[in-house]
């Protein structure tokens, strides 16, 4: 699966962690070339609303799939940046640092630094994402009921990476000219999530002044 943002330069071809796939040939391999196309628009509003006769959990998952690749790809970029002396913490600024738990091996959360943190988060995602019973990519494998409570847990943390990555090591995304990625695929990503109300604005703080900004010129055309 193409991400449906492309990087430029030869740095951004580097992933943190393989990049996952949605097979051709189905329904959701489909949803995401509707989404990427939709996206040439423009219209970052119209292109994160649920098109006509779609699955809310179908088109949901394709794009929390694209997320993790865009993410995936952007930190892939500063990975040298981000180590244990530099981030020996897993924080977003001053005001929020966070500890690592995944419910399963790991019940109690643990403070570690951001490039151990996110690991941990990027590997976790990844087995969700493989997860049949939770991610079917199958024709007339229906969803579990406890799909969209999962994909918010996934969307909540994937925004801790933009949040780190904007307060840590903006100065080296700038440095490196993936500004301008950055800024669109975080915008498609907060448009997302507002969309259908996947995160809670309290979870949003650590960037709560970018998003205002980001969201302030759209809310302007409406």
């Amino acid at each position: 699966m193409n991400s449906i943002f492309a990087c430029s330069g030869s740095r951004s071809s580097k992933t943190f962690k393989p990049k996952k796939n949605i097979p051709e040939g189905t329904h959701q391999y489909d949803l995401m070339k509707h989404a990427a196309a939709t996206l040439g628009s423009g219209n970052l509003r119209n292109a994160v609303s649920l098109p006509d006769g779609e699955d809310l959990n179908e088109w949901v998952a394709v794009n929390t799939v694209d997320f993790f690749n865009q993410i995936n790809m952007l930190y892939g970029t500063i990975t040298e940046f981000c180590t244990e002396d530099s981030c020996a913490i897993m924080s977003a600024g001053p005001k929020y640092e966070y500890h690592w738990a995944d419910g399963l091996t790991v019940k109690k959360p643990i403070k570690c630094s951001a490039p151990k943190y996110i690991d941990y988060l990027m590997t976790w995602v990844q087995d969700q994402l493989d997860d049949e019973t939770l991610f079917p990519s199958k024709i007339g494998v229906p969803f579990p009921k406890n799909f969209l409570t999962s994909a918010k847990t996934i969307l909540k943390r994937l925004f801790r990476v933009y949040a780190h990555i904007y307060h840590q090591h903006f100065s080296e995304v700038v440095t490196l000219g993936e500004e301008a990625h950055l800024n669109t695929s975080f915008k498609h990503f907060i448009f997302f999530v507002q969309e259908f109300n996947l995160i809670e604005r309290r979870e949003l703080a650590p960037l709560q002044e970018l998003i205002d900004k980001l969201t302030a010129k759209d809310e302007r055309q409406i």
